[in-house]
Parts: C-alpha cells; sequence; structure tokens
C-alpha cells in the first residue's frame, strides 16, 4: 500500500466573491473550491488545510494549504491539472512534496499583509481598495505606525469574539508608503489576530484624519486598551495575504513546480 504524502499547495485569489476561507454552512468559500478540484483530480477524500483564515472579500497572493493524499501522481501534474478544474477567481502557483511534519498553520513562522487605501475613486480597482475620500495626513499615519515595534498587546485591535488564547503578537516590520494614488500599508508578524490588520489600519485613519492623536495611538497599545477604544474596522476589500513564512526546509523554492 501507498504511503500517504504530504503536498504544499502555494495559492492565489481574488476574494470578493467569497465568504472567506473555511468552508462555512452557506456561501461559496476558498478551501471549498480548492476541496471539491482536489478530490475531482485526486479521486481521494482530501482536506486542504489553510495557513490561516481569511475573511469575506479578503483576497491572497500567498495563501498555503496542504493536504495528504495516497495518490501518486506527479506535483507537475497536479499543478496543471487543479488550475484546469479551478474556477478563475483562484490559482494554484505552485505544488510540492513535503516532510509528513509540514502543516500550513502551525509550521508558520509569520505572515506578511498589504493593506491599499486609494485616495481618489478608483472604479477598476474598486475590490481590492477602500477608496478615501477625505484627506489623510500620511505624515501622521507614520509616526503611529512607528508604536508597532516588538512584542505588544494588541486587545484593542481584533474581533472581541471569541477572544484568542493570548492577544500579544510580535510585529516584525510595519510601515506606509504613497504609491501614485495609493496609501499602502505592510505589516509583517509571527501571528495575527482577527480582524486585527484591518482594526489596525482603520484606527490609523483615524490619526491621519485627525479624530485620534498619534499619542493616544501608542497609548491603545501600552494599555492594553478594550477594543472600544480603538478606531473602526477597515473593510475586507483592501486586504491582501501576501506571504507565508516557514522554516528553511519547509518553504524554499527548491522542488516547487511553478505555474
Amino acid at each position: 500500500m501507498r504511503e500517504p504524502r504530504t503536498l504544499r499547495l502555494d495559492l492565489a485569489y481574488d476574494g470578493t466573491g467569497f465568504v472567506g476561507w473555511q468552508v462555512q454552512a452557506s456561501g461559496r468559500t476558498v478551501q471549498g473550491e480548492l476541496q471539491r478540484a482536489l478530490r475531482r483530480l485526486l479521486q481521494d477524500d482530501v482536506t486542504p488545510v489553510g495557513s490561516g483564515r481569511t475573511d469575506a472579500g479578503t483576497h491572497a497572493l500567498g495563501q498555503v494549504a496542504h493536504i495528504h493524499t495516497d495518490n501518486g501522481l506527479a506535483a507537475e501534474q497536479i499543478l496543471r491539472g487543479v488550475n484546469a478544474l479551478l474556477p478563475p477567481d483562484v490559482a494554484v502557483s505552485a505544488v510540492r512534496d513535503v516532510d509528513s511534519s509540514f502543516h500550513a498553520r502551525f509550521s508558520a513562522r509569520g505572515k506578511r499583509y498589504r493593506y491599499r487605501i486609494a485616495t481618489r475613486d478608483s472604479p477598476l480597482d474598486r475590490h481590492f481598495v477602500w477608496t478615501m475620500r477625505r484627506p489623510l495626513d500620511l505624515d501622521l499615519m507614520m509616526a503611529a505606525t512607528r508604536y508597532l515595534t516588538g512584542v505588544l498587546d494588541f486587545r484593542a485591535f481584533c474581533k472581541a469574539l471569541p477572544p484568542p488564547d493570548n492577544f500579544r503578537c510580535r510585529i516584525d516590520d510595519a510601515g506606509w508608503r504613497l504609491q501614485g494614488r495609493e496609501l499602502v500599508f505592510e505589516i509583517a508578524a509571527n501571528r495575527f489576530l482577527r480582524h486585527m490588520v484591518r482594526v489596525l489600519v482603520g484606527t490609523l485613519v483615524d490619526v491621519g484624519l485627525r479624530k485620534l492623536p498619534v499619542e493616544d495611538f501608542g497609548r491603545l497599545l501600552a494599555a492594553a486598551a478594550d477594543r472600544s477604544e480603538a478606531g473602526q474596522t477597515a473593510p475586507s476589500c483592501g486586504l491582501c495575504m501576501l506571504h507565508v513564512n516557514y522554516d528553511a526546509c519547509f518553504g524554499g523554492p527548491s522542488g516547487a513546480q511553478q505555474a
């Protein structure tokens, strides 16, 4: 009998038409579409496990999933076959055999997200940006972002229910840049809480609108403030998962079958 193998799949998706990554009682999901395509291709009752959930309307360039299968089809054949069966708003970019101990979620060492804010109406990008018609002070937003350094308590910047096991995350990098007519925020951390990036962005926008002083943003982190004290939750459409970091033995490009 063939020994089960573990496959890592890297994928991207336009989250506009999905209620999120994870299969739910109703609504179209990325996990559901990927599962249907893989089961049809491999003739195996596989269930893809993702590196983490994404909200309805949130996008991904670098989501990672793994499956266990007895099917011996070559990785390059799986790559071509699954993409032929997936809808146009989901695509697998790489398939590779990995060690059986690899887990898309628990082997992850960190993630990077990007959030885009358009400073004028952008009809062609409306599903990928938060359009902000009021002027934002980028200097103030950048000053507030400097508080996002090291291990911090993010209880003010996440969905209150259900509560996570702990509120502390290590921020490795965070910053804004002006890119054409867009303000682009990127953040990398060892872990993220539910809605964390969206609440951070929404609160930083309040800073840019001069509704919240820069120092008060820092106080929300230092004092482990309540969620009600932080700002709005930014719309999901502007958020994209860019990359998931793994140990070198799991995450490197060696042996990957690229689309």
